[in-house]
């Protein structure tokens, strides 16, 4: 009887909150006249031109690359999907592609957990907390040049800090930029540690935007804890983590210097991801039409991904 009190009062704590509130939203649309269309067609069109120029001819550009058979100086012979055919039957792509979900899994989900809990934290009364939270912006402001050199200086040799400790500890050397599985780990952590406060402050502005009166009427309605922070706090900030998600999937698919800076892709390959891969394609080994091709796919699994999410997006809105 009470699990079902308390149901009842989440859901009527929601509703008061939901946007628009109870009944149906107002008809604000207003017609505007032909006269005023045209005005704004002719407005934005040198900026829709712009636009469609900057990011169109690269495209074009990239997609003459991918379908000949050419270098950085030559365009080559058009050879139509063999680069596509070529990369998707390489080992190295699969080995990186699977590097790179793994990557992109830990940094966006890690990051996320590490900035929501973060964020519940910095909405108590902690003392100093403006300080505390200019602090965890360090890592996001800090040059990712900067990072990479301390964390090398970190765990990036036999006598760096981290490993003195474990061999001090009697736990071994552990070669955390020279072990494979090692590697992958430490790249995986640091990407957490630079992306977590843009999480926290997504999160965070988020939050803030929920009224604390709903939850005072939960808890009369006997309402837990977790019953608040699962059937309430969670729906309420759905389209920002979303939002955050995409962005978030987006800068780990295309993060280059974080891996580049740290470990350079290796070793032997364990941490080397689509982008390093396309890079080291097209500069290393000069081969335009394989690179360009491995990114034309990475930028397909990006736009997938983004729909579903941003079909998530569209269904959040709290009934």
């Amino acid at each position: 009887m009470a699990l079902t009190t308390a149901q009842t009062g989440l859901n009527r704590a929601r509703r008061g909150v939901a946007p628009g509130g109870p009944g149906k939203p107002a008809n604000r649309k207003s017609k505007l006249s032909s006269q005023t269309r045209k005005t704004f067609f002719w407005l934005l069109l040198p900026s829709i031109a712009l636009v469609i120029l900057i990011n169109g001819y690269p495209l074009v550009y990239a997609s003459i690359q991918a379908t000949h058979n050419g270098s950085l100086l030559d365009t080559g012979e058009f050879v139509g999907l063999d680069n596509f055919a070529t990369v998707l039957a390489s080992e190295a792509f699969w080995k990186a592609a699977r590097f790179t979900l793994v990557f992109t899994i830990v940094g966006v989900f890690g990051s996320w957990l590490l900035g929501l809990g973060l964020a519940l934290l910095l909405r108590t009364k902690i003392p100093a907390g403006g300080t505390f939270k200019v602090l965890l912006l360090l890592p996001w402001v800090v040059p990712i040049v900067v990072s990479s050199t301390a964390w090398n200086w970190l765990v990036g040799t036999p006598d760096s800090l981290i490993p003195s400790i474990f061999r001090n500890l009697g736990l071994g050397t552990p070669l955390f930029l020279a072990d494979p599985t090692l590697a992958a780990i430490t790249v995986c952590i640091f990407k957490v540690w630079v992306s977590f406060p843009f999480m926290m402050m997504m999160t965070s502005a988020a939050l803030a935007s929920v009224d604390t009166t709903v939850y005072e009427a939960a808890s009369m309605d006997g309402a837990t804890r977790w019953q608040q922070f699962s059937q309430i706090t969670l729906p309420l900030i759905a389209r920002s983590t979303y939002i955050s998600w995409i962005l978030m999937t987006i800068f780990c698919v295309n993060d280059f210097p974080t891996i580049y800076l740290l470990t350079g892709g290796g070793p032997v390959d364990a941490t080397t991801s689509l982008v390093v891969l396309a890079y080291r394609t097209v500069f290393q080994d000069f081969q335009t039409g394989p690179g360009v091709a491995i990114a034309f796919l990475m930028t397909i699994t990006l736009v997938v991904i983004s729909v579903i999410l941003y079909r998530q997006i569209r269904k959040s809105s709290v009934e």
